[in-house]
């Protein structure tokens, strides 16, 4: 398992709980199937790669493995969250635990689906979760300053502490997440000990209806995407309904499906490509008749940290690795193949792995 965690927000009927549905509508082992069941609100999404397909077929794996990332349904959302109305508190907790936030915001018009604010508008809907989130970052800033100016008096290890609560609190008052404050490596680093929301990155679904497709731009998902710019954040869009849709489907029956749409591929994968994009992680790859699979890594991670991921036993004992870039293990028929041509590289401890490396680590 990767650990990394999406927490899936939004408003009520902007399509939230039908996205949701179509991650753990189909309860088959992750291992066979991109989607599967954890629990009633935490859904597994493999991250489809075609890479580890063509390596098992080359290795005669029994056993594929992709990269996987989950996604929590975070409820209770309503205005008055962060102080406690609805599953408030709750709501709250769930989102610190995960990695980045996905906020699924309304992108469609529809006179069936009532909009809880009455009307359709998504940059008010992110208005509205985003100042509940807000509102309890400055909740938490405030506990911590008066914890800390309590423990810091006649006493110095508090003092690189409170000037950058006392930033944050600025930041937040103008009803601004913390993403968007620009801070030091050293603020960085005082600030990683605390599990501020609006500091966690932010994915936004642009949820749009059937008749947007292929291209899935109408002009509210241009407001969503100006929007997004400004806090360097990205946009997906995705239409929940024909998700819940192809996620009941076999694989044969949905890659015919997405040509019937004019699509490539899936909103759910398009979703986890970015979800791993936005917090900096790459794949490297390992294969043999036993299993082929994806290991995920942050990016910029050494061959030696990289083996860790794999064992602890295997980072300790690290010797070196044998790299062979994706394409030559395609273009040379395998490992030997490619070792034969002088593809294949060995790298010490030191060496930064690139998302593809086919890797064999040798270790006492």
């Amino acid at each position: 398992m990767s650990g990394l965690s999406c927490g899936i927000v939004g408003l009520p009927n902007v399509g939230k709980s039908t996205l949701f549905n179509a991650l753990t509508k189909n309860e088959i082992p992750s291992e066979n199937f991109p989607f599967c069941t954890i629990d009633p609100n935490q859904g597994i999404v493999n991250l489809l790669d075609p890479r580890i397909d063509k390596l098992s077929n080359l290795s005669n794996s029994k056993k594929k493995v992709y990269a996987p990332v989950t996604f929590v349904d975070i409820a209770g959302l309503v205005r008055g969250a962060s102080k406690g109305e609805g599953l408030g508190n709750q709501f709250l907790s769930h989102i610190r635990e995960c990695d980045a936030i996905v906020q699924v915001v309304r992108c469609f018009e529809d006179d069936e689906v009532v909009h809880v604010e009455g009307k359709v508008d998504p940059l008010a809907d992110i208005d509205v979760i985003n100042i509940e989130l807000v509102l309890a970052d400055l909740q938490m800033v405030e506990n911590l300053l008066k914890k800390q100016e309590k423990h810091s008096k006649g006493k110095k290890d508090g003092d690189d502490i409170i000037p950058v609560l006392l930033k944050i609190r600025a930041h937040l008052n103008e009803n601004l997440p913390i993403r968007s404050l620009e801070l030091t490596k050293d603020e960085q680093k005082v600030l990683k000990i605390y599990p501020f929301l609006t500091a966690k990155k932010i994915l936004y679904i642009a949820n749009v209806s059937e008749n947007d497709l292929p291209e899935m731009d109408n002009d509210l998902v241009k407001k969503v995407r100006q929007h997004a710019e400004k806090e360097g954040a990205k946009v997906v869009p995705i239409c929940a309904k024909i998700e819940e849709e192809l996620a009941a489907l076999s694989d044969e029956e949905c890659v015919e499906y997405l040509k019937e749409l004019g699509l490539e591929e899936t909103g759910l994968n398009r979703l986890t490509k970015e979800a791993f994009s936005l917090l900096g992680l790459i794949t490297y790859l390992t294969t043999g008749e036993v299993e082929t699979r994806a290991w995920t890594i942050v990016n910029g991670m050494n061959a030696q940290e990289a083996a860790g991921k794999i064992h602890t036993d295997i980072q300790r004992g690290f010797i070196r690795a044998e790299v062979v870039s994706f394409n030559d293990m395609i273009e040379y028929s395998g490992r030997l193949g490619a070792k034969e041509a002088g593809k294949a590289r060995l790298e010490g401890k030191d060496y930064i792995v690139q998302d593809g490396d086919v890797i064999l680590f040798y270790h006492n």
